[in-house]
């Protein structure tokens, strides 16, 4: 249930030599699942909790993480039969919201964005072009000019989504037909006001951030050349300007003397607040069953490891 093993498949049991350089390696996870697991269970178990967090006004991050074709979209998106954590955590927030109706006004309101070399992209119209990230006067990060869509019904937000999703940029690699090569991150912003008139008004918000990163996997994996490298090449560097924010967040001795570096990458400036602060995050960590992967899945099992032993300072 919270161990995973990895074999090295290059290893002979019976070379005594070899023996004490192993590089099998074990990690513990607050919970692992193997290929029998449904889609209900790895919502139950990962991202059901973070409602009540998102509706008391803390902020939420999930993270769709590892190499390519190991199932990072199907998880977040999933089909139309098994459908992944967006609509169902969806479906479960405006019920959650609904049995507070009487005491609480609420509002809701959705934008879809992919980063893709380092520049934003509406997924929901995609015509407005390049986007710039902006720093209001209360220190939060906006987008400029996004289309925020504001519902109150889980399945028209499915619909925006699926039409966002097509406007993705995939391509073609080695490793997978259609790989995702850009970051997609929704973004639902949950509003709340007592419907009391106190005096000193105050309101929720909450934000709940779904992000499905691009591959991980190395370049030699994907064989890829010219553009497909140069756009490989950015999406590592996000991932490691990632690895480095939650490095920091979850160095040993919790001083916050630690400098953390959210302005390296587009996507760590944008999830400033939901890495450290008031959030929790949950990375759900990818990896493939296959041999030829072994060290896309080692890499990706250290990666999860340091996201577990972040510390939040609230």
């Amino acid at each position: 249930q919270q161990r995973v093993v990895l074999m090295d498949p290059s290893e002979d049991p019976d070379d005594i030599l070899q023996a004490n350089r192993s590089r099998e390696k074990t990690f513990v996870f607050d919970m692992v699942f193997d290929h029998r697991a449904t889609q209900e269970e790895v919502y139950v178990s990962t991202t059901k909790s973070l409602i009540e967090g998102v509706i008391s006004g803390y902020n939420a991050t999930i993270f769709a993480y590892g190499p390519t074709g190991t199932g990072k979209t199907y998880t977040i998106l999933g089909t139309d039969c098994e459908p992944g954590i967006y609509i169902r955590i969806l479906e479960d927030l405006f019920k959650a919201l609904e049995a507070t109706a009487e005491e609480m006004d609420y509002t809701v309101s959705i934008s879809y964005l992919e980063i893709y070399n380092e520049v934003i992209r509406d997924l929901l119209n995609p015509s407005s072009g390049f986007l710039d990230l902006r720093e209001d006067s209360r220190g939060s990060i906006q987008i400029a000019g996004i289309t925020e869509v504001s519902t109150t019904n889980a399945q028209e937000i499915m619909q925006l989504l699926t039409k966002g999703n097509k406007q993705r940029t995939q391509g073609p690699t080695a490793a997978n037909k259609t790989s995702s090569r850009s970051h997609a991150v929704l973004q639902v912003t949950v509003t709340q006001k007592s419907r009391r008139q106190a005096i000193g008004e105050e309101m929720r918000i909450g934000k709940l951030f779904m992000v499905d990163l691009a591959g991980s996997e190395r370049a030699a994996q994907t064989q890829n050349r010219g553009k497909r490298m140069k756009e490989g090449a950015h999406i590592n560097r996000s991932l490691l300007a990632l690895g480095n924010c939650i490095n920091a967040l979850s160095e040993k001795g919790g001083s916050r003397a630690q400098f953390v570096n959210f302005r390296d990458s587009k996507l760590t400036r944008l999830l400033k607040d939901s890495l450290g602060g008031n959030s929790r995050t949950v990375m759900i960590a990818h990896i493939s069953p296959a041999s030829t992967s072994f060290e896309e899945s080692r890499m990706t099992s250290i990666y999860a490891c340091r996201a577990k032993n972040i510390k939040t300072q609230v």
